[in-house]
């Protein structure tokens, strides 16, 4: 099964400087294991939310907005996509993702399975 993993913060909540260079080493080991496993099939961060744009649709028009939006106190800073044997297996590959940030990051993830392609 695919899923996707939506990580989700506050960017308030986030330390100021982003990632230390421990994470990032500690990222890059847990990104080579997934890889090796054959569990990742991509991942990224995003651009800060102030470079985004939406587009909303409402009533059949459609209205274009350039970021900052002031009412996002949370955010989506990154993705992975996975494939696992198992729901299960996708939770503890995000758990573990979770547990290599530390204590400084508050942060979630949400996991969402693909819809398979018919």
């Amino acid at each position: 099964m695919r899923s996707m993993v939506l990580i989700r913060l506050d960017p308030a909540r986030a330390p100021a400087d982003g990632p230390d260079a421990a994470l990032q080493e500690a990222m890059g080991q847990l990104i080579e294991e997934m890889t090796k496993a054959g569990v990742l099939l991509d991942t990224a961060g995003l651009h800060p939310i102030e470079e985004a744009t939406r587009i909303r649709l409402s009533g059949g028009t459609q209205t274009v907005v350039d970021g900052p939006f002031t009412e996002s106190k949370e955010i989506i800073g990154g993705y992975c996509l996975l494939q696992t044997r198992s729901a299960e297996e996708a939770v503890e590959w995000a758990s573990r993702f979770l547990r290599v940030h530390g204590p400084e990051w508050e942060m979630e993830v949400e996991i969402r399975q693909l819809d398979d392609p018919a």
